[in-house]
This record gives C-alpha cells, sequence and structure tokens, in this order.
C-alpha cells in the first residue's frame, strides 16, 4: 500500500464541482503576494521535499546493492557498509521529515495569521449594516475554514505537488532502467486502481458534502440553544423533551453519514490494498520468471518491488491534483472576497481628529473661556436612505437568498435641525418615524444620502472615525456586555483606566455600592452579554462605562425602555449626571426627559413634524399633543416622585 494513502483519500474526498468554480483575474498572482515573505522558507521547504523525493528511490537500490552486491557473492564488509547506509539513510528520512514539518508549520501558520489579522481587521471596519445582514457562523467560517483552506495552497498542496512529481518520476525513471517490461506492466495494471478509486471517490464527495451540511446544522442548533436566550426561551416554553428529540434527530443523522463515509473510506483502503497486492504479485511473478532467465538479478526484483508500492501513491494523488489546486485557490477567492467589500463608511482622504478640526473651525470665533464646551450638533437638511444590499454585503455570507437588491427607500426627509452645546433634546414620535435612525448618523454608523451631520460646526465626514466615537457615549435599550470581568467590561471604555476611576463611575451611576457588595467586586464575570445581571443593572453598568468614556456628546436610544420602576428610577438619577453639561441626544421615553429638554423634535414618517419645548407643543394640540395624551399622560404621577432628568 502507498505509504501517503490518507493523502490519497483525502483528495478523493474533496468535492470535485468546485473545479468549475471560476476565479478572479488575478487572483494567482495575488496569492504570490502572501507568500512573498516566506519566500525563504519556501525554497528551503521544496528543497527538503526533493531531498525526500530522492531518498524514495535511494532505499530499494541500497537493497539491490545488498543483494546483488553483498549476500550473493558473499562480501559480508559489504553487506555491513550498505545496512549501515540504510540506517544512515533513515535517520536522515526522518531529520528531513522533521525539518519538512517545521517548515510547513512556519509557512503555513505565519500565513494563516496574516490572513486572519486582515480579514478581522477589515471585517472589524465594515458599517452596522453589514453585521445585520451577515450570517456570524458564514463571517467565522471565513476566518477559520476557508483561511485554512487557502493556506494549503502554499503549503500542503504545492508540497505534495512537488513531492509527488519528483518522486514519480526518479521511481518511473529507476524503474524503467531496472527493468522497462516489469515497468510498462505496471503500469497497464494502474487502471485497475485508479477506476475504483475514482468511482469511491465521487461517491466519498458526495457524503462529505452531506456530512458537512449536517454538522453545520447540528452546529447551529447547539449555537442557538446554548445561549443564554435561547435556553431561557426553551425553559419558559416548556420544550426541554422536544428540543432533546430534535437534537437525537440531526445527531442520528449526523452517526449514520459517518457510518457511511467510514465505509467508503475502508472501501478505498481495501482496493488500494488489493491493488497494491496484486502488482506485488505480478512483480514477483514475472520478474521472478526474469531472474529465473537470468535477464536481471534478484536485488533488481527485490528494488522493483519495493518501488513499485511507491508509484501509485503519487500517481493517485496527481490524478486528482485539480481538485486539490481548485480548492486551495477557491478558498483563497472566499478570503478574498470578503477583503475587497470596502467599508462603506471609512475615513475621507485628508480626515482629520475632530478635536484639531474643531480648533481650526473654533480659531474664527475666540473663546472667551478656557475650558473646553460641549459641542453642538447640528442636521443641515439632511436626508437618508438605508444602503442597499450589494452596497453593505455579501450574497455567500447570507443564509438566506437575498431578494431585496434595490437600492433602499428614503426613510428622512429634510431632517433640519441644531443641538446647542451643552443642550439636552428629546426625539419623539409612534415606532418606526426614525428616531433611532437620527441617533445613528451622529455617530456616522450610517453616512447621509443627502445634506450633512455636523459635531462642533465640522462635518462628521471630514473627521476621522476614532476621534469621532471617542467623543460620542451611546446607551441603548439593549447595552451589551461581554463575556468578562466587570473591570474588563469599563475598562473597554477607557483601557487605561484605574481601579479608583471605575470605582468613581461606578458610584456616579448608582451601580457602586451593589458592585461593593458581590464577593468578587470588580472581578465578578457578568456572563454572556451580561446576563448575570438585571435589565437595570446592565443599563447602569452601561452609563458607568459612558461616565469613564466621558464624552462631550451623549446619545441615548431608548435607554430606560423595558425597565421595572424601581431599576428605572435608579438609571434616571445615574442619567442625570452622564447628561450634565453634555450636549445629549435623547430618544424619549419618560416624561421627565420630555418637560426638562431644551427642545423636543416630534419626528414623524422620517421628518421633523414639529418642534419646541413641553408647554408650547402641547398648546399647538398636534401630533405632539395627541401623543402625550396616549404615552405620557399615565406617568404624570410617578413623576412628582422623580427628579426631572436635566436637573443638576
Amino acid at each position: 500500500m502507498p505509504g501517503n494513502g490518507w493523502q490519497v483519500m483525502a483528495s478523493f474526498r474533496r468535492d470535485g464541482s468546485v473545479t468549475q468554480q471560476k476565479l478572479k483575474p488575478g487572483t494567482v498572482g495575488r496569492i504570490a503576494s502572501y507568500a512573498r515573505p516566506y519566500v525563504r522558507e519556501l525554497v528551503l521547504f521544496l528543497t527538503l521535499n526533493s531531498l525526500a523525493a530522492l531518498i524514495v528511490v535511494a532505499n530499494p537500490l541500497l537493497l539491490k546493492g545488498i543483494i546483488d552486491r553483498g549476500i550473493l557473492p558473499g562480501r559480508q564488509d559489504l553487506v555491513i557498509w550498505l545496512a549501515v547506509a540504510v540506517a544512515g539513510l533513515a535517520l536522515v528520512e526522518a531529520v528531513l521529515g522533521l525539518a519538512q514539518r517545521w517548515y510547513s508549520a512556519r509557512i503555513g501558520e505565519g500565513l494563516i495569521y496574516d490572513l486572519r489579522s486582515q480579514v478581522f481587521a477589515h471585517v472589524q471596519r465594515q458599517p452596522v449594516a453589514f453585521f445585520m445582514r451577515a450570517q456570524t457562523g458564514s463571517l467565522v467560517s471565513r476566518l477559520n475554514n476557508d483561511v485554512i483552506g487557502a493556506q494549503r495552497a502554499i503549503t500542503t498542496t504545492l508540497s505534495s505537488v512537488v513531492s509527488n512529481v519528483l518522486s514519480l518520476a526518479m521511481v518511473l525513471v529507476t524503474m524503467m532502467i531496472l527493468s522497462w517490461q516489469v515497468t510498462l506492466i505496471a503500469l497497464l495494471l494502474l487502471p485497475i486502481f485508479i477506476l475504483p478509486a475514482k468511482w469511491v471517490g465521487k461517491r466519498l464527495q458526495r457524503v462529505s458534502r452531506e456530512q458537512m451540511v449536517l454538522d453545520a446544522e447540528m452546529g447551529s442548533l447547539m449555537t442557538e440553544r446554548f445561549n443564554v436566550a435561547g435556553a431561557m426561551l426553551a425553559k419558559l416554553y416548556g420544550r426541554p423533551s422536544e428540543e432533546e428529540e430534535n437534537f437525537r434527530g440531526r445527531a442520528a443523522r449526523v452517526r449514520d453519514v459517518g457510518i457511511i463515509a467510514a465505509m467508503y473510506g475502508r472501501v478505498f483502503f481495501t482496493a488500494l490494498t488489493l491493488v497494491a497486492a496484486l502488482a506485488t504479485a505480478m512483480v514477483y511473478g514475472v520478474g521472478g520468471a526474469l531472474v529465473v532467465d537470468g535477464t536481471f538479478e534478484i536485488g533488481t526484483l527485490v528494488a522493483l518491488a519495493t518501488l513499485l508500492t511507491r508509484m501509485y501513491g503519487p500517481l493517485t494523488a496527481l490524478s486528482n491534483v485539480h481538485v486539490d489546486v481548485m480548492t486551495a485557490l477557491v478558498s483563497f477567492d472566499r478570503v478574498f472576497e470578503v477583503l475587497d467589500l470596502k467599508p462603506l463608511i471609512r475615513d475621507r482622504e485628508g480626515a482629520r481628529p475632530l478635536d484639531k478640526a474643531r480648533r481650526a473651525s473654533d480659531e474664527k470665533v475666540p473663546s472667551l473661556t478656557k475650558a473646553p464646551q460641549a459641542p453642538s450638533i447640528e442636521f443641515d437638511h439632511v436626508r437618508f436612505a438605508y444602503p442597499s444590499a450589494d452596497e453593505v454585503s455579501l450574497a455567500s455570507l447570507e443564509s438566506i437568498a437575498r431578494t431585496d437588491t434595490a437600492p433602499g427607500r428614503e426613510v428622512l426627509h429634510d431632517v433640519d435641525f441644531t443641538a446647542a452645546p451643552g443642550r439636552l433634546v428629546a426625539l419623539v414620535g409612534p415606532s418606526g418615524a426614525g428616531k433611532s435612525t437620527i441617533t445613528h448618523l451622529v455617530s456616522r454608523l450610517y453616512d447621509v444620502s443627502e445634506g450633512a451631520v455636523r459635531i462642533g460646526g465640522v462635518d462628521v465626514r471630514d473627521v476621522t472615525l476614532e476621534s469621532l466615537r471617542a467623543e460620542i457615549g451611546v446607551v441603548s435599550q439593549d447595552a451589551h456586555l461581554f463575556h468578562d470581568t466587570i473591570r474588563e467590561n469599563m475598562r473597554y471604555a477607557r483601557p487605561d483606566a484605574s481601579d479608583a476611576e471605575i470605582l468613581a463611575a461606578l458610584d456616579a451611576a448608582q451601580i457602586g455600592g451593589l458592585v461593593a457588595a458581590m464577593s468578587e467586586g470588580l472581578d465578578t464575570v457578568v456572563g454572556d452579554r451580561g446576563y448575570r445581571l438585571s435589565g437595570g443593572e446592565k443599563q447602569r453598568l452601561a452609563i458607568a462605562r459612558l461616565l469613564l468614556k466621558a464624552p462631550s456628546v451623549v446619545v441615548l436610544d431608548e435607554a430606560t425602555a423595558h425597565l421595572d420602576s424601581e431599576s428605572e428610577a435608579a438609571v434616571q438619577r445615574a442619567l442625570r449626571t452622564a447628561l450634565a453639561g453634555r450636549t445629549s441626544l435623547v430618544i424619549a421615553h419618560r416624561l421627565s426627559t420630555i418637560r426638562e429638554a431644551d427642545q423636543i423634535l416630534v419626528i414623524d414618517g422620517g421628518r421633523v413634524a414639529e418642534r419646541g419645548r413641553h408647554e408650547e407643543l402641547l398648546l399647538q394640540g398636534g401630533l405632539y399633543a395627541e401623543l402625550y395624551r396616549t404615552q405620557f399622560s399615565h406617568q404624570r404621577d410617578e413623576e412628582r416622585q422623580t427628579e426631572p432628568l436635566g436637573a443638576e
């Protein structure tokens, strides 16, 4: 049996349909650019493969010499020296194997590191719209399966082709020199080996595809059911037994396909063994007859038999090498597909940090005070339509085929307002009116279609994203926490913050006492998405994180929605500290926010329908008055006991 039988079977397990895929022009040249930093290691690696290929024919020739030049003539000294040479060659082969593995790992892992780092950084720069469309599992697959598949193009596939070509060439030349008759008969037997292997290979490819699909389905089921929200939903609806039965069904299908794959693999190896045995028998039969006739010596027969076992493996591997090469190239192409998707939101050419841009703007109007002032927020006749799928995502990263390829409809129409420095502007309006979209434009999660959004008189598109988001603090109604300690979740806002600063921010957010009462204090792990904390505790921790960041602009997207009265009151007290002295844009949920707002914007159908203060809008008797009666009037009694949000 060929020594690389496992690699041969792996080659046949690859999906043959991959060869039908079209590669983008320039893919091969682009791959070469990734290999360029490893040219020296690649040269050494391929040199080692060439030396290993020489050993493939050296061993049988030494065995021939031991028999024909040592044993038969009775030259004991030559037998000993040649046996030592065989042992030495085995040692050299072992050292070469270790060196090959070292360079293969160094090149392969280096490429994986390079590609993963580049893809991760590139994906991080994509806009929020990208993550709203792309399936997380598909993204992870690009960073894992496709990146690993790509590195095989330069390590496994390249080395396999080089070593197999060299080995096969040397084996065939050596066999032809030793006996062209036996070599010809051995080649005539090749179809008996290749055809069954191809037959089994096609079925292995089909089974492998099914196996991957079933594994992915089972993995997705576990991912959904093992996160906190999925586990809670299953328990609340009392369906653990059904979930278990569902999983058993999928696991059973994986088991059954695994058995089929294992049997096909065994059939493959059995056929490989039988053909190798048949070929060996043929060599000894035909070659033995030639030895008896005196055509060649018995050592030549042993060498031919040994070389034969080293011929079928490379031949079979090379017969399917186009699948291996295309599989690796397609993996590279899928990685490049992500890297070529340019972020829709990115820094303009010549973008400056926000503080420098503001200083340049302020120089035109000299300030009489030394203390820095919170910037204004200005929407200048803004129109906005959400980007189409083709602009922000890839069809291959979405689990469901896309049908919405048309440009997005306009959701904001001529929105024009200014939030003065240090003032609170409240956004109210029916659900879906465009309030959250307005807040997203402030931190440039999206770009306007027309008009401009300015911070401190500077267009947000003219400043660097990093500096813009450093000046803006956002708290949404679903505050996200990482599965880490309270300390590390807080330091995400300011990595250099000391424990004293963290504790001060927690106290200001009305949660310092709770954290102090925890047995592990700041080292308390909050759990997946912060599920070990209540909704109010998560919100206050998010506000503490905002306070630690100390932004000059605060955006609150219904930060107190869905909280009980007690938690809401605590969060309101924390928000009073968070908003003091900062320019604030708040989607109003509480009546106190509306009453104390410096300006209320009533958003309806993507337009500013009304604007003014609380009393003014009530007197107008328009949409705000109607919203007040239906949504806020029931809060009047409880608000009498609550301090106003804007109070200092």
